[in-house]
């Protein structure tokens, strides 16, 4: 149990209507004496023993120069699943105050992203945090001199270990990312991964424009392959924050639920085809590329795009899923779920399969809990941690997460754990959009809201919007001034909380088994380089 006190301290906030969305005044925000905020926070995100709870996570946690350009105010946001709260308390740096804050990470490594990213941008480098090497390099960053050509890789003074180096360039599309292996051999001893070559700047685009339309574009932008996830968080932020309030549409939530379901089973059926390519299992890679291909084009029917850009827009949307096209949905993944089955059989059942799966490249519940693992990173392991559960994103079908569990189940975070729920979070997510396809069928004539881009946000807000993407949740933060103006904007991808899991899967496995695990994973590069 959490104590009583630390609640009563903080301000909580439970996501309204529109699911895990929340706007809470900038003045009711509390401002703790940074030793009372570090206590509160090992109290809200451990165990007595040290162990990382699993129903509660930072989601959020930066900082922004005052008004007057001096102080440092920092804003943290912690997700209390269990009560369905959003948590929000803060911290004030003086500009001129001697030394810098203890750090967090060394007691919840969950935090070393967030203060790696507050070090690269404002140049506060908590006291005694284990290595806060740059994040991400952007364009704003605090210390210019410091750049990706000169990434401080950890290395190691030995005469039997070699290091391989692979990208940034990397065959095909893929986007730029270096990956650098200390080896015994072949066993990979040490894997450190450096992202921060795009310096593309979203948050700043967002925070820098009053066009609403522009700012939902981005939104979609931010990683490629979600663009349905981030949209519904960016048009969350739009809509909860809105200065007259606006109690959500049934119509409109149960069409983002099936185009966020839709998205998610395309690519798990997508990453299903990239797993047997690199396990050398053809008949389930062209088996898989071919039910991918039906999926993302029956969005491509609905709104006009395979990926789904243009069907999210604030308060409304632009393309309605009609009862013709609702129906052609049903049809089509009756088909494609049926041929994932027998796709699925035949790879849990064919021993040339297994053996390169089963035990290969493990992560175990505890690295995946300090580590702050999200999505289907985290439940591969056992933890049961799922943003469509804790805030009630789906009210219009009972659902219930897909969680691999080393007892009960045989599963131990390995290659074949991270196969198992692909397949089974594919059959939830065909149930879900069924449902909700049955649901609007059955509403066709209702009054349907159109887009609304002319809406100002309330005044010295923070807004937050948290939406469970296919990686696994997604967390945006707005900060509005004294006008309803996005002042300041955060992003979180999964990706961020993710990546460190592939390199902790990759310790004392195979080099050659990099690429499977890569795959496995399937993170993003654009979604970690904003």
């Amino acid at each position: 149990m959490m104590e009583h006190n630390t609640l009563d301290r903080w301000f909580s906030c439970r996501p309204g209507q529109t699911g895990g969305t929340g706007r809470i005044a900038l003045a009711e925000v509390p401002m703790l004496p940074y030793p009372t905020f570090a206590a509160d926070m090992r109290v809200l995100l451990s165990e007595k023993d040290g162990t990382p709870r699993e129903g509660n996570r930072c989601v959020a946690y930066f900082a922004v120069r005052d008004a007057a350009g001096g102080d440092l105010i920092f804003y943290a946001l912690v997700a209390c699943d269990a009560t369905g709260e959003v948590l929000a308390a803060g911290h004030v740096l003086d500009y001129y105050q001697e030394g810098f804050p203890e750090s967090l990470a060394k007691d919840i490594p969950a935090m070393h992203v967030y203060e790696r990213e507050i070090a690269e941008l404002h140049g506060v480098h908590f006291t005694g945090a284990p290595w806060d090497k740059p994040l991400r390099y952007p364009y704003n960053r605090h210390h210019r001199d410091d750049s990706i050509d000169t990434y401080p890789f950890y290395s190691i003074d030995s005469r039997e270990l070699h290091e391989v180096h692979v990208g940034p360039v990397h065959a095909g599309i893929i986007e730029p990312g270096a990956f650098r292996f200390l080896c015994d051999g072949e066993r990979i001893v040490h894997l450190e991964i450096a992202l921060g070559y795009q310096h593309r700047g979203v948050e700043s685009l967002v925070a820098g424009t009053r066009n609403r339309l522009r700012q939902i574009l981005l939104g979609e932008s931010i990683a490629g392959d979600t663009a349905i996830g981030h949209a519904t968080a960016m048009a969350g932020i739009l809509e909860s924050g809105a200065a007259f309030g606006w109690q959500g549409s049934e119509l409109v939530r149960c069409e983002r639920a099936v185009a966020l379901e839709m998205e998610r089973l395309a690519v798990h059926i997508g990453d299903t085809a990239a797993l047997c390519m690199d396990i050398a299992y053809q008949t389930g890679h062209v088996a898989c590329e071919a039910l991918r291909t039906l999926v993302i084009n029956a969005m491509q029917g609905w709104c006009g795009n395979r990926f789904g850009k243009g069907l999210v827009r604030p308060f409304g949307a632009n393309h309605r899923l009609t009862l013709e096209r609702a129906k052609q949905i049903e049809t089509t993944l009756t088909e494609v779920i049926g041929r994932y089955r027998t796709v699925g059989r035949d790879l849990l059942s064919t021993p040339s399969v297994l053996a390169r799966l089963e035990g290969i490249c493990p992560v175990t519940r505890r690295q995946a809990l300090r580590v702050g693992a999200v999505g289907p990173a985290a439940r591969m392991a056992g933890i049961r941690r799922d943003t469509r559960l804790a805030y009630n994103f789906y009210p219009l079908a009972e659902f219930e997460p897909v969680v691999v569990d080393a007892e009960a189940d045989g599963g131990n975070g390995d290659l074949l754990s991270r196969l198992k729920i692909r397949l089974r979070e594919a059959e939830v997510s065909c149930a879900m959009v069924m449902a909700g396809c049955k649901e609007l069928a059955g509403r066709w004539f209702e009054e349907y809201p159109a887009p609304d881009y002319g809406r100002p946000l309330a005044r010295e807000s923070l807004v937050f919007s948290l939406v469970e993407g296919w990686r696994g949740e997604i967390c945006h933060v707005a900060l509005t001034d004294a006008e309803g103006e996005v002042s300041a904007y955060k992003v979180y991808d999964p990706s961020l909380h993710n990546w460190m899991m592939l390199a902790l899967s990759v310790r004392g496995a195979q080099i050659s088994d990099f690429p499977v695990s890569n795959k496995s994973f399937n993170l993003s590069y654009c979604g970690h380089d904003l």
